[in-house]
């Protein structure tokens, strides 16, 4: 076996997946960008991020002990806190209502507010050993609204311990969005009710488009939007993530590649990453080159891979997902041992861009998760190519669509603007990244979804067939 080819193998191993689902991250797969620091701080009230960029594995990275110990120093506020979920992905009904509830609360005309201060309410009980109006949500409300000075007496009480309360997966409360922001409305009420009790900290993961609308329109939201912070991902933040990952692949495989990285250290059984192998360093593009080569082609025309292999997975934005970047590289190392065996460098560069490919289709599902309205008139543009006039566009939209833009798929969460017809689809498509318009006017979508959707580029990585 050459050296390319256990290396290949070594990428297959290595723990890549992001995905979270609720549980534990392992160990291994624990990286804090610089930038991600801001968000973990307790007094950081609110979190905001796209698909895929981290929101759901710090609600689960938060919620274990050892590992916010293994954030080290740069987190140590977090070591001796007591976290709990307020809301997330995964029911659990006896700490905090589900959609179904939030429904019916809101058809019986209820405040979204003390819903949520209901739930930390249960918290703050449960902790003291009190015993509050428990067998369901109503009835704690209602004992929230009939003893309002007990309530108060429960929170004002002298406590010996410190409480961290997280807020994810927000967009699961409601499938229209004006119960949504209303609902999000009143959980930062409450966040900003809680800083009035000292100990007692929230923090609150919004998806961007959740964080544009209405939900700070109340008294005082400013002294929450100041804590406001964003996770983002740098170039040389999803190298770094990267890297954590392939030195910690199981036996023979971890070794094979920490040989390459160099800049390693083990710390209780976890290898480590070095200061420079996290930033936009030397070592860090050596390292990649070792994988890739140096160039996407036969000459430096085509690009240099550890540039070109996160600059085409970026949004309308420029932001690039960490899920989207692993993918590809994975796809890229499946691609390269089944294509390209005798390759002398363990990721072809026809590979990496197959892996464009593939992280452009799961890309395309998630939005489909999130947005169901987005493929049905994404969809409409497949065939066509990129950049383009508006009027383009709109002339398929207007053939697919001939009831207008109310004639798209309306389940869950409409488009936002949908009420001023292709003009306010447009404005969504580019908040969200989808799409972008060039200083000549033009209509452009970046590569991470135009290869999905089947839009074609001059040049550019194709779409599959």
């Amino acid at each position: 076996m050459t050296q390319a080819q256990k290396l290949r193998d070594a990428i297959l191993a290595a723990p890549l997946e992001t995905s979270n689902f609720g549980e534990t991250p392992a160990p291994e797969t624990l990286y804090l960008p610089p930038s991600h620091l801001k968000a973990l701080r307790l007094d950081a009230h609110v979190v905001v991020g796209g698909r895929g960029v981290g929101k759901s594995f710090w609600t689960a990275a938060l919620q274990s002990m050892p590992l916010r110990i293994n954030l080290g120093e740069a987190a140590s506020e977090l070591h001796e806190i007591e976290v709990r979920v307020g809301f997330a992905s995964v029911e659990k009904i006896e700490s905090y209502p589900n959609a179904d509830v939030f429904s019916t609360f809101l058809d019986q005309a209820g405040d979204p507010y003390d819903l949520w201060r209901a739930v930390v309410l249960r918290w703050v009980a449960q902790r003291a050993g009190d015993s509050i109006p428990s067998d369901s949500w109503p009835s704690t409300v209602a004992w929230l609204k009939a003893e309002p000075e007990a309530a108060a007496r429960l929170m004002q009480r002298p406590r010996d311990w410190r409480g961290l309360i997280l807020f994810d997966a927000l967009d699961r409360t409601s499938t229209d969005w004006k119960r949504m922001d209303d609902i999000v409305r009143g959980l930062m009420r409450t966040v900003l009710w809680l800083k009035a009790f000292q100990g007692l900290h929230a923090k609150v993961f919004l998806r961007e488009d959740q964080a544009e609308r209405t939900v700070f329109n109340f008294p005082d939201a400013s002294k929450l939007m100041a804590t406001k912070a964003d996770l983002t991902w740098a170039r040389h933040d999803l190298h770094g993530l990267l890297w954590q990952r392939l030195i910690n692949s199981p036996d023979a495989h971890g070794l094979y590649l920490r040989d390459i990285c160099l800049q390693v250290v083990e710390q209780d059984g976890v290898w480590r990453l070095t200061q420079d192998m996290k930033s936009e360093s030397e070592s860090q593009r050596k390292a990649f080159e070792a994988l890739a080569g140096p160039w996407m082609g036969r000459d430096k025309r085509r690009g240099v891979p550890y540039i070109w292999s996160v600059g085409h997975l970026a949004d309308g934005r420029g932001q690039t997902s960490p899920r989207s970047f692993l993918a590809a590289i994975r796809q890229a190392a499946e691609d390269s041992s089944e294509r390209y065996s005798q390759h002398e460098r363990a990721l072809h560069f026809e590979s990496i861009k197959r892996g464009i490919q593939k992280a452009s289709e799961i890309r395309v599902q998630e939005m489909a998760e999130d947005y169901p309205w987005v493929p049905d008139v994404l969809s409409a543009l497949s065939g066509m190519n990129v950049p383009c006039e508006f009027e383009a566009i709109l002339t398929q939209w207007e053939m697919k669509f001939p009831d207008g833009a109310k004639g798209m798929t309306m389940t869950r969460l409409p488009a936002q603007h949908i009420d001023r017809g292709w003009d306010g689809v447009r404005e969504d498509l580019q908040r969200l990244g989808l799409l972008e318009t060039k200083r000549d006017g033009r209509i452009d979508m970046p590569d991470l979804y135009r290869v999905g959707f089947g839009l074609g580029r001059k040049g550019g990585v194709k779409p599959r067939s």
